[in-house]
């Protein structure tokens, strides 16, 4: 008996891991606008509005990491997913203590969030960078190297203001977009 499956009956993985991976990165620029949006409508102060958006999104990011694995099952990105969870889950920790205390603690932890996971982020588009659509991923994930090393900055400095996180998040969510697209295009071909 014959145990021979037609090649029609056999999943594409890579071709499913980018339709998810595609959804995701949408998911993820949808989310970004929007809290972006409400951050700069609430971030004059810590009030309760913006203490919420603050540690919903790296609460958010967990969720995200965690479809990303179950859909990535295979695939050597998988391992840096796990210490991205395990950052975020640390972060909103940080900044549900941090947002008790003042501005500039909020922005050195978010700094160093956006430093490490920006170098996390790295790593995983470099590892997936055959599935196209992560060249947008290895720059956002310098850029949030960059970015964090300028929260920690702005901490110190006269004038900090939570405001600059919505401009992050949109070019995070803008870099989540572009990827999607890519990814869109490529599944299309």
């Amino acid at each position: 008996m014959s145990t021979t499956v037609p090649a029609a009956a056999v999943p594409n993985v890579t071709g499913t891991a980018n339709l998810s991976l595609r959804n995701l990165y949408y998911a993820r620029f949808g989310f970004a606008v929007v809290w972006a949006a409400l951050l700069a409508l609430t971030a004059s102060t810590l009030n309760p509005a913006s203490v919420a958006l603050l540690v919903i999104y790296p609460l958010f990011d967990v969720a995200a990491a965690v479809i990303d694995v179950r859909t990535s099952k295979g695939m050597r990105a998988t391992g840096p997913l796990y210490i991205n969870m395990a950052l975020s889950v640390l972060t909103g920790i940080g900044l549900a203590i941090a947002v008790s205390v003042d501005i500039p603690a909020v922005l050195r932890i978010w700094g160093g969030w956006a430093v490490t996971a920006g170098l996390v982020q790295l790593v995983v588009a470099v590892l997936r960078r055959r599935l196209g659509g992560q060249w947008a991923m290895i720059l956002s994930g310098a850029i949030s190297v960059l970015a964090g090393g300028g929260f920690i900055a702005q901490a110190g400095g006269s004038e900090p203001s939570l405001a600059i996180l919505a401009g992050y998040a949109t070019l995070g969510g803008i870099f989540f977009l572009v990827s999607a697209i890519t990814l869109h295009r490529r599944g299309v071909r």
